[in-house]
């Protein structure tokens, strides 16, 4: 018998029994499902290790969310055009330190499926709803960031504070952006224009230049520029439907919060950085502070409109002191 007749028998064998182990594997993989199924419902709320998974709206759209860790509920909302992966390093830290994290990919953003309908603050909060009632959070902590404040407030003001314990808007877009006879402080809407003619002529290359300058301040002189953190902008940005996109453009410009930040009836931390020059403060954090009963605001000097990253161990901090008060 030659050498590559061994050498073919023995390649035969390894495949043999490569298939004899996937088919025990096949056999074995429905009842430790099953398994982890009991056990997931001995223990209520969802499958055991669990940490990712889709929740379906009410005009049948997909939303991805992430489902971290055990203990008291926080709740994060995204900003534009980013998904869940924004919210890492705090998701990473409370999940940590006792608590249950969940973060979804706005309708449109992310992970979730494109609708061509609905990209707006009415229905971006009724989406949310939806997940926190299929999950039946309870006693929850609310943390938005930019678009993702504007969410927050849209869903306290639809569908009140009954699950909500606290509620905390970073870096964001309430009362409202742009500017009118009602918010002279606001943004002129050549602004938000502008934005749409970019996003239309080469959101790419809107999304690169966007990271590169304003939304980290990496235009400011003497800034250290962090490539990866733009790479990462721009990657999160492109996985966002352009209908999707740039239709959440009126969303978090033209939406007035004015009446869902009255609403507010729970401890609020509103934080701001004082050069953030995508979402002014004045206009923003300063007046959500003054509208909301009671609001706590704390004011990051120096820092930009994407602070989640640039002061992320600042705002960890403050995040988990706020949670455990």
């Amino acid at each position: 018998m030659s050498k590559y007749q061994n050498e073919s028998e023995i390649s035969t064998s390894r495949r043999t029994a490569l298939k004899g182990a996937g088919l025990v594997a096949a056999v074995a993989l429905p009842s430790a499902t099953f398994a982890a199924d009991k056990k997931a419902a001995a223990h209520g709320h969802r499958k055991a290790g669990l940490t990712e998974s889709t929740f379906t709206t009410k005009d049948g759209a997909q939303l991805y969310y992430k489902d971290w860790g055990s203990g008291q509920p926080v709740v994060f909302s995204h900003g534009w055009p980013l998904s869940s992966d924004s919210w890492e390093s705090q998701m990473l830290h409370l999940a940590s330190n006792g608590f249950r994290v969940i973060a979804h990919d706005r309708r449109g953003h992310g992970r979730s499926s494109q609708p061509w309908t609905g990209n707006d603050m009415d229905t971006y909060a009724d989406d949310l709803a939806g997940l926190i009632e299929s999950l039946d959070l309870k006693n929850m902590i609310m943390i938005g960031f930019s678009t993702g404040g504007g969410e927050v407030a849209r869903y306290i003001g639809r569908h009140g504070t009954k699950r909500v314990a606290k509620a905390a808007l970073v870096s964001s877009v309430p009362p409202q952006m742009v500017k009118s006879a009602t918010n002279p402080g606001g943004l002129p809407i050549e602004v938000f224009d502008g934005i749409r003619t970019a996003s239309l002529a080469n959101r790419a290359q809107l999304y690169k230049d966007l990271a590169a300058g304003p939304f980290f301040n990496f235009n400011r002189p003497g800034a250290k520029v962090s490539q990866g953190l733009i790479d990462w902008f721009w990657a999160q940005g492109m996985q966002a439907g352009a209908k999707n996109a740039y239709d959440c453009i009126k969303a978090f410009s033209e939406t007035d919060f004015t009446d869902d930040l009255k609403k507010f009836d729970i401890p609020t931390l509103v934080i701001h950085g004082d050069d953030d020059q995508v979402v002014p403060i004045a206009a923003a954090g300063i007046m959500s502070a003054k509208i909301v009963k009671n609001a706590k605001l704390i004011v990051y000097p120096g820092a930009p409109h994407g602070l989640t990253d640039t002061h992320k161990d600042k705002l960890n901090a403050d995040l988990l002191a706020f949670a455990k008060s």
